[in-house]
């Protein structure tokens, strides 16, 4: 099942991989949400959606509560909007709309297929800044949204800080977590204006592994780096190898290291 949004480090291409890590439960627990590739393509009962990018999550829940209404409104911006003078003047425009503007949800559609590699980046003030895309005729994801909007009845959504998200596990559930990659060099900040760096790492491993002692399942994607498996250094560690897209030249096949940490319930 492909997902509404473009996405960089989706975990469409690896999900059949990593559905082999994520034990039973009856709640899918995620606290970064991103494409909700592993919502699609999983069936757990129920599911608690979370990311701390506001657009991501208004976005979901416009599409929750009125599918036909979102597709009207960004298919309308898809039919007239593929030049690069629009995308500018609707970036602006969706830069200008305060937060959690019910007007930004389509646009916020609109700026993912249409910008360059489907990035979602801000900068320090809170504004997209992906430069156009060029693409010939971006894809409307018109089946993706009703496909969205009926998984999402099983669904409950939050826009907050990861650690909302995990003191809300409970007994039952299951916890995903693929937060921002950590990498040798860098650490990915840009997703939305609070960063994610190497501390907030450190602190997600931690509450991994107080939710293990607590009898709750944990699965963690990441980079295959040094530093990773120190984090995770007293969980099962399964490197795997994920193809990547973003950033590749045209016709070429990229691929990365990554690795799925998963906590031991008597860690």
């Amino acid at each position: 099942m492909k997902t509404v949004l473009k996405w960089a480090g989706s975990k469409v291409r690896i999900i059949e991989v990593l559905k082999r890590h994520l034990p039973a439960g009856q709640r899918l627990v995620e606290p970064f949400a991103g494409s909700c590739a592993v919502m699609m393509n999983t069936d757990y009962p129920a599911y608690f959606i979370a990311d701390a990018n506001r657009d991501l999550i208004d976005m979901y829940k416009l599409i929750a509560e009125q599918p036909a209404a979102f597709i009207q409104a960004a298919e309308a911006l898809f039919e007239t909007g593929n030049t690069e003078a629009e995308y500018y003047r609707l970036r602006f425009a969706f830069n200008s709309k305060k937060a959690g503007d019910i007007d930004r949800a389509p646009l916020f559609l609109y700026l993912n297929r249409h910008c360059f590699n489907g990035l979602c980046r801000y900068n320090k003030r809170g504004e997209f800044n992906v430069p156009f895309g060029k693409y010939k005729k971006p894809y409307f994801p018109r089946d993706e949204i009703l496909a969205f909007a009926e998984k999402a009845k099983v669904a409950t959504f939050l826009c907050g800080n990861y650690s909302e998200a995990l003191k809300a596990a409970q007994a039952g559930d299951v916890v995903y977590c693929d937060p921002p990659y950590l990498t040798e060099t860098a650490n990915f900040t840009a997703y939305h204006s609070d960063g994610f760096g190497h501390e907030e790492h450190g602190r997600l491993a931690r509450s991994a592994r107080r939710l293990a002692g607590r009898g709750v399942p944990v699965v963690i994607s990441n980079s295959d780096t040094d530093m990773v498996r120190y984090l995770y250094k007293d969980f099962s560690i399964n490197k795997i190898t994920a193809p990547r897209s973003i950033g590749a030249a045209a016709g070429s096949i990229k691929s990365a290291q990554e690795v799925i940490a998963t906590v031991a319930l008597d860690c």
